[in-house]
């Protein structure tokens, strides 16, 4: 059984606490997903990268983990909120797909990043057009309980009628101007009411779209989470994760809903990460100031450098986001890939274990996913060996073994004619060897003990 050593930072307290599950066989956990409507950038690959990380962590502590990822494809409004066009009808409209067809062709794109990034895949991805009965019925649950009305363009949530709609952001609800977080309706009650329901208007453009009391229509956004999470994870779950912009409004939202309806807190634990930034400002498909892993692949660099970089900060910090960092991140990487091409050089003899270097890179993720200072502790380790960077991949899923140091044929025979060319006196060979070398990644470093093999990039 797990000894409970993970801390980690509880949003809903604000502090950071000693992880314990309802149940210490599993951990349930939803992190909240991408609206596929255009390609994901790094910023949003961000969260799954600290998610992953969590989940890791999670299962070298011994848990079992059930995770939940959901994928927007209907009811995310541009404005994050209640107004504007659906983002799935904007990315229709811009690319002249259907809608549908829209959310298929991002989905492939956000699932092959992914993979690419060697993220931990999830045990559920949950569409939220597959919950539309189940949203209609936690309409029908709020509605009867007496939280919703109805106005022209929708059913709205009643904020008033949950007297802690307030205590999770920490908002002040009596200087909460109309339309700081939502567009003003005069039918609207408060101004942070949002709605659960969504009607169709005369005239206006909406290919998804189901009849509810005798009116086509569609969910809010903040309803396929609670909808999804109460189908798939039952009652209160031990960990929701998302991003510090999701506290004020979205998180909030999904509060006030389920907790309305089933009368249960929703989750135990709630961990937000920061946002990156891009020459100071939030990275966002909006601003059009995020590279995709693709624009990056462009630029020489692997989806899992990008990675390597991502888990050189705390998921708590915001963090500005720069090719030279990345740069920067690629070398460390390259490092280590290098000492790992190192011991397969070495008799395994020669290396110890480390299991006191192993355990105490634990401790620093289980002080609330310190990822940093892990990466610290293991550049500081001297007497590493391929048991240990087995270890280091399982958890942080760098891609470090994939490229495997078992070198080709080619390579090796180029190695074997270099040390005979450099034996017998001839630089000049050795030296076109070393650039053939060269040409396959492969660079050479002679020592007193021979020539030794890293990989060039």
């Amino acid at each position: 059984m797990p000894a409970n050593k993970l801390k980690l930072y509880n949003t809903l307290s604000r502090k950071v606490e000693t992880f314990t599950p309802f149940n210490a066989g599993e951990v349930k956990i939803y992190t909240c997903g991408p609206t596929v409507y255009s390609q994901p950038h790094i910023g949003n690959f961000a969260a799954y990268i600290y998610w992953d990380l969590l989940i890791r962590t999670l299962k070298a502590q011994g848990y079992g983990v059930k995770r939940v990822l959901n994928l927007t494809d209907v009811g995310h409004l541009t404005s994050d909120a209640d107004d504007g066009e659906d983002k799935l009808e904007k990315g229709a409209r811009l690319t002249g797909k259907t809608v549908w067809e829209v959310a298929e062709f991002y989905i492939d794109k956000f699932l092959a990043d992914y993979s690419a990034l060697d993220l931990t895949p999830p045990d559920l991805l949950a569409r939220a057009t597959d919950y539309i009965p189940e949203d209609i019925e936690l309409v029908d649950i709020l509605t009867a309980k007496g939280y919703t009305y109805e106005t022209r363009d929708g059913i709205y949530y009643n904020t008033a009628k949950f007297p802690h709609y307030a205590d999770f952001a920490r908002l002040d609800l009596d200087n909460l101007k109309a339309g700081a977080r939502v567009e003003f309706s005069d039918e609207k009650l408060n101004p942070s009411d949002f709605a659960v329901w969504k009607f169709i208007q005369p005239g206006e453009k909406h290919e998804m779209r189901w009849d509810y009391l005798g009116r086509p229509g569609y969910p809010g956004w903040h309803l396929e989470c609670s909808t999804i999470i109460h189908t798939e994870l039952g009652e209160t779950i031990d960990i929701h994760a998302g991003g510090i912009d999701h506290i004020p409004t979205h998180h909030t939202n999904e509060i006030a809903q389920s907790e309305a309806a089933f009368e249960k807190k929703l989750a135990k634990y709630w961990i937000h990460c920061n946002h990156l930034t891009s020459e100071g400002q939030k990275i966002s498909k909006s601003l059009g100031n995020g590279y995709s892993l693709a624009d990056l692949a462009e630029k020489g660099y692997s989806p899992l450098d990008f990675k390597m970089w991502v888990l050189q900060g705390h998921y708590q910090s915001e963090r500005d986001f720069s090719l030279e960092n990345l740069e920067a991140a690629r070398i460390r990487r390259l490092n280590w890939r290098n000492r790992i091409a190192k011991c397969y050089q070495t008799p395994a003899s020669s290396s110890t274990t480390t299991p006191d270097a192993i355990a105490d890179i634990i401790d620093a993720l289980d002080d609330n996913l310190n990822s940093p200072k892990a990466f610290a502790i293991i550049d500081a380790v001297t007497n590493d060996n391929l048991d240990f960077w087995q270890q280091i991949d399982h958890l942080f899923g760098l891609g470090l073994l994939s490229d495997s140091p078992e070198l080709g044929s080619a390579a090796k025979k180029l190695l074997v004619s270099r040390q005979a060319a450099r034996a017998a006196k001839d630089f000049a060979t050795s030296d076109r060897l070393r650039d053939e070398l060269l040409a396959q990644n492969i660079s050479v470093l002679d020592s007193k003990d021979g020539q030794i093999w890293q990989y060039a990039r």
